[in-house]
C-alpha cells in the first residue's frame, strides 16, 4: 500500500483549541493492520530509506506491511479527524510499528509531535522511529551501499540494485 494521502501533512491544519488531542478523553479503537506480504521489489516505496529498510527485513525473513493503517491523531468539534499518522511498516510478529525518517529537522519535529501523540492516543501501539543517524548505522553494518543517498526516492534510483553482504547477483 504505497502513501495514500493519509499522512499528507494534515498535521496542524485544525485551529488550535478546535482539535481535540491526547488529553481529552474519547473512546478510541486501535485501527488493525493488514493487507498482504510483499517482497521488497513488489512495492512502490515514497522513499528509497524504506526500499532498502524493507530489503534488509527480507534478508532476515521478517514478515512485515507497509503503510498498513492511519491512526487519527486530532479530530475537529464535531469529532470528525482532521490529523493521521500512518506509519512506514507494521511488523506483525512483534506487533510493532516502525517510522523512518530521514528527513529535515523541521520534518523530523513534526514526525517526533505524530509519534507522541500515538503513544498518547494508542497507549498499546507500539512504534519505534529510526532517524538518519539510526539507519545510517544499519546501512554501514549491513554494507549496503547508496548511490542516490538515503533521501533518494525510489523511484529516481537509477543503477545498479545495491548488495547485501552474502548476496549474490540473483538475490541467492
Amino acid at each position: 500500500m504505497g502513501r495514500s494521502g493519509n499522512d499528507s501533512g494534515s498535521c496542524g491544519h485544525a485551529k488550535v483549541g478546535e482539535e481535540e488531542t491526547a488529553g481529552e478523553e474519547k473512546n478510541r479503537e486501535r485501527p488493525r493492520a493488514s493487507g498482504e506480504y510483499k517482497k521488497w521489489d513488489e512495492v512502490k516505496f515514497a522513499h528509497r530509506s524504506e526500499q532498502e529498510f524493507a530489503r534488509l527485513l527480507d534478508f532476515y525473513d521478517i514478515k512485515w506491511l507497509y503503510e498498513p493503517v492511519s491512526f487519527d491523531i486530532a479530530w475537529d468539534s464535531r469529532g470528525n479527524p482532521v490529523a493521521k499518522f500512518t506509519p512506514d511498516f507494521y511488523l506483525p510478529e512483534f506487533d510493532l510499528y516502525i517510522e523512518i525518517t530521514t528527513m529535515n529537522q523541521k520534518l523530523v519535529t513534526k514526525k517526533n509531535r505524530k509519534i507522541r501523540l500515538l503513544r498518547e492516543l494508542y497507549p498499546e501501539v507500539k512504534c519505534k522511529i529510526f532517524y538518519k543517524k539510526d539507519f545510517e548505522g544499519l546501512l554501514r553494518k549491513y554494507n549496503i551501499k547508496l548511490e542516490e543517498g538515503i533521501q533518494g526516492k525510489a523511484e529516481e534510483f537509477e543503477g545498479p540494485e545495491p548488495q547485501m553482504e552474502g548476496e549474490t547477483e540473483s538475490g541467492d
